[in-house]
């Protein structure tokens, strides 16, 4: 978004209602924001919570509950059951009983009977224990190895005390192999994005079902031990030597909140949401450490008086989607003010070693229906969506537009991908919350236990936490210079977006495609722009005049436009 637009040539732009209302002098939040931004806190933060392994409940999650805690005390927020009515800084760490029993590894490691070597070891490959696996005896279980090449194989084999290897998915597995009395199993199933012949000793985590009572292990092979094993299955029967040790031990889950509470609107806020769990750096270590020291710099620039918060910015930490969810879902009056959510997942890559590059997901538009020309999936893919999922909303461009100007300042790429989901900006979505990801892909450590803080970039962190916390103080901040820049930015957005799907349709009628199917797809991206910026007026707290006026006419000449480019296809 281009900043610093003062109010007289707005006036020039819009013609009415500037007589009527005087606007304040616009923040250049950017000048503010990155002296103070240095990304040191977000990588300090990264480095201590990548050294567990972390799931809700466990000692590492726990750890990083109270080191933000620790921090954000340090940052001047006020425990909310102490805090006076003054305190407009506050925290609170929640806690609830897990209905079952949390878990971590201790160490683990698999050695084919005969060889002198283990072929894995917990030491290089901290994620080839399956999450939920129980604990061995402590000197360890000889077994042999079954080996499945599909499904069929389990029918008239027996698999009692024995433990099963086969290259697929544990989910198609695990049933059976229980029922069969399998005390464990052997997989592998790295996908293609993460190179395994490159990357050899890459282990993906993977998981079992919650198991309190059960006596159940499992194993994630690397490229390279999956390869060593088969030749030697080939050879004929093959034992193994297993020692996995896990502790699993009842524990609470613990959800951190603070609040920076808004002077005039307090009760409508912005959310940011990062997950704790995962036992990556980038994934999601990253996002814990930069959505700190976001907390962190936007309460100094506050104490400093550089800053103020007309409306209230959230900050929440706990476990993916379902933390998110129930701040949403278990407080209907908390709610309905959420205007924003904006998650925090994967955004410290150094793509240099990575691969990939910073993406922002969209909400639901309707390159997640017809994707097409610049606009691609990520591997990690989605489904096509329908028009009634769409999501109109200026967030997707409002954020797109901050984002690459830190980009232009930076020298930092920044794309976007159509709404694929799957982390914590679904639960605003499904809210019916403009709700949107920042986060990278494609990542070839992606859930390995190679994603390390060798991977991570102080100055992606830098410029993610940078561009997310100016957007944010934006929006809460929105008045009405914000909203009229939302209207020119739509309007400059929409006619681009128009000119470009015209120019592939005409390319698609080449290629077979239908004059009726092109002119829904114009129309649909009209009338995703034309709601886009109806959405404006939900923070039109003055109720002036102008903007109405000022988004009836960008409307019309977006549907002008349409119109006309639906006519060409002629």
């Amino acid at each position: 978004m281009k900043q610093g637009i003062v109010p007289a040539l707005l006036c020039l732009s819009f013609l009415t209602g500037c007589s009527q209302h005087t606007e304040e002098k616009p923040v250049n939040y950017f000048d503010i924001v990155r002296p103070e931004f240095t990304g040191q806190l977000a990588y300090k933060t990264t480095d201590f919570v990548e050294d567990y392994w972390r799931v809700v409940g466990n000692t590492g999650f726990n750890k990083t509950i109270y080191l933000i805690a620790d921090s954000l005390q340090a940052a001047g927020y006020v425990l909310e059951e102490k805090a006076k009515e003054s305190d407009r800084l506050t925290y609170r760490i929640e806690k609830r009983e897990l209905t079952q029993q949390t878990w971590e590894p201790v160490s683990a490691s698999l050695q084919i009977v005969g060889e002198e070597k283990p072929l894995l070891l917990s030491e290089t490959n901290r994620n080839m224990t399956y999450l939920n696996s129980v604990s061995t005896p402590k000197e360890g279980v000889k077994t042999q190895i079954i080996w499945i090449k599909s499904m069929d194989d389990l029918e008239n084999i027996s698999l009692e005390n024995k433990v099963v290897f086969a290259e697929m998915s544990v989910r198609r597995l695990y049933k059976l192999a229980v029922e069969k009395g399998a005390v464990g199993i052997l997989t592998y199933d790295n996908p293609d994005y993460l190179q395994p012949e490159k990357n050899k000793t890459s282990i993906q985590f993977r998981s079992l079902p919650s198991q309190d009572d059960g006596n159940f292990w499992g194993i994630a092979l690397s490229y390279e031990a999956k390869e060593k094993l088969v030749a030697q299955l080939k050879k004929g029967k093959t034992e193994v030597l297993v020692n996995i040790q896990t502790k699993r031990y009842p524990s609470e889950e613990l959800t951190i909140v603070a609040n920076i509470k808004g002077s005039e609107l307090p009760n409508e806020s912005l959310v940011y949401s990062a997950h704790i769990q995962e036992p990556g750096a980038n994934d999601n270590a990253t996002g814990v450490g930069t959505q700190l020291e976001m907390a962190k710099t936007a309460a100094k620039l506050f104490a400093e008086g550089k800053i103020n918060f007309k409306r209230t910015m959230t900050f929440l930490w706990g476990d993916e989607i379902i933390s998110t969810r129930r701040y949403i879902e278990e407080n209907t009056e908390r709610a309905k003010g959420i205007k924003w959510g904006i998650s925090l997942d994967m955004v410290g890559e150094n793509t240099v070693v990575t691969g990939g590059t910073f993406l922002i997901e969209k909400m639901p538009d309707p390159s997640a229906i017809w994707t097409r020309g610049k606009d691609k999936h990520s591997e990690w893919g989605g489904e096509v969506l329908k028009l009634e999922d769409m999501k109109p909303h200026y967030l997707n461009d409002f954020i797109i537009s901050t984002f690459k100007e830190q980009g232009d300042y930076a020298n930092w790429v920044v794309e976007t991908n159509p709404f694929e989901g799957g982390s914590d900006h679904t639960p605003f979505l499904e809210a019916d919350i403009p709700g949107l990801l920042l986060w990278h892909f494609t990542d070839q450590f992606y859930h390995t236990d190679n994603d390390r803080i060798d991977k991570v970039s102080q100055e992606t962190l830098r410029n993610v936490g940078t561009a997310a916390l100016v957007s944010g103080l934006q929006l809460v901040n929105a008045s009405d210079t914000f909203m009229h820049e939302q209207i020119i930015n739509l309007k400059k957005q929409a006619l681009l977006r128009l000119e470009n799907e015209s120019k592939l349709s005409l390319l698609a009628l080449k290629n077979g495609s239908t004059i009726d199917e092109e002119k829904q797809i114009i129309s649909a991206w009209e009338d995703w722009y034309v709601k886009s910026l109806n959405s404006i007026n939900d923070i039109n707290t003055n109720k002036n005049s102008a903007l109405k006026t000022a988004i009836s006419d960008a409307q019309n000449e977006i549907q002008l436009k349409s119109n006309e480019l639906k006519e060409a296809l002629q």
